[in-house]
């Protein structure tokens, strides 16, 4: 008799063994069968399977297939991600905005739609706070801005997470933690027994790591994301960096010559705007170090 296979989500994967969870039916461990190895196919955090249960009552299983996957990212190694969201503090520690700047290429690049969460709203005052919000605020990116430590702005963030597989990504000692807690809130509790199963004895490996919830009775998924203190901008020359400030669009039609770079060209739409004051200038310094960054890149 062939045994049942059901439909589960990778949260974990470390040590040989993936954690499969299936909803309304609990975690269950497993180990990739030979074919998956057989095809060179590497399961991943992220990835949708089918499983055979072999213990039902220690939720032991094998994942037996992966199903086609809509994406893919190699840093975090995860698959399947609807959206990104970034989180940086306002102040405490400084918000390092080159690097926020890196990581909204790198995930626009892959086709990945990000949020910008600015956290800790309570240390700074509402013009300073309006001041780092508007240098984004025609990026193309959702904003939300957050207090994890006074509660506001939390029901924002589960309306945009609500339904979608989000990895969350953000440096040290922005509130990364504390905002994913905030956002499970009570339904946190479903991960206790994952936890406790995922931590013990060989399982202490930091990696990626995927959690469930629902938000307006819709399943939804949280990458916890190592936190990061740099980043590349992988494939993207010079030429077609500006393409990632959208910001510019607007303004474009009035640079005298096509292609234009936006850095020394004398009749530039772009460079005038941000004169203006109608383009960001920390974003447009953003862009000139990115800019000279990939020049550089590409005489090695």
């Amino acid at each position: 008799m062939q045994a049942t296979e059901i439909k589960g989500k990778i949260i974990k994967g470390i040590g040989g063994f993936y954690y499969v969870y299936v909803p309304h039916a609990g975690l269950y461990e497993c180990k990739a069968k030979g074919v998956l190895r057989n095809k060179k196919e590497k399961p991943l955090v992220g990835d949708e399977c089918m499983i055979t249960v072999t213990d039902e009552t220690g939720k032991i299983g094998n994942i037996v297939s992966l199903l086609p996957r809509k994406n893919m990212l190699i840093r975090p190694e995860v698959a399947n991600v609807d959206q990104a969201m970034i989180i940086f503090a306002l102040t405490k520690p400084e918000p390092n905005f080159n690097l926020l700047d890196r990581f909204l290429i790198h995930m626009e690049s892959r086709g990945i739609p990000c949020i910008i969460c600015f956290n800790k709203e309570d240390l700074l005052s509402e013009d300073k706070t309006g001041e780092i919000r508007g240098a984004y605020e025609n990026s193309s990116h959702k904003i939300c801005v957050v207090s994890v430590k006074k509660g506001t702005g939390i029901a924002t963030v589960k309306k945009l997470l609500a339904g979608k597989t989000t990895t969350v990504a953000g440096p040290s000692g922005v509130g990364k933690s504390s905002l994913i807690n905030a956002v499970l809130g009570s339904e946190k509790m479903q991960t206790g027994a994952i936890s406790e199963k995922i931590d013990r004895g060989k399982h202490t490996t930091r990696h990626s790591e995927l959690f469930y919830t629902e938000i307006a009775d819709k399943p939804t998924y949280l990458f916890d994301t190592p936190g990061f203190s740099s980043l590349s901008v992988p494939s993207v020359q010079e030429n077609s960096l500006a393409s990632f400030y959208h910001e510019f669009d607007a303004y474009e039609p009035n640079c005298r010559f096509a292609g234009c770079a936006h850095i020394k060209e004398k009749e530039c739409g772009v460079k005038d705007a941000v004169r203006d004051g109608k383009i960001s200038r920390l974003r447009y310094e953003n862009y000139l170090q990115l800019y000279e960054e990939e020049k550089n890149n590409r005489k090695y």
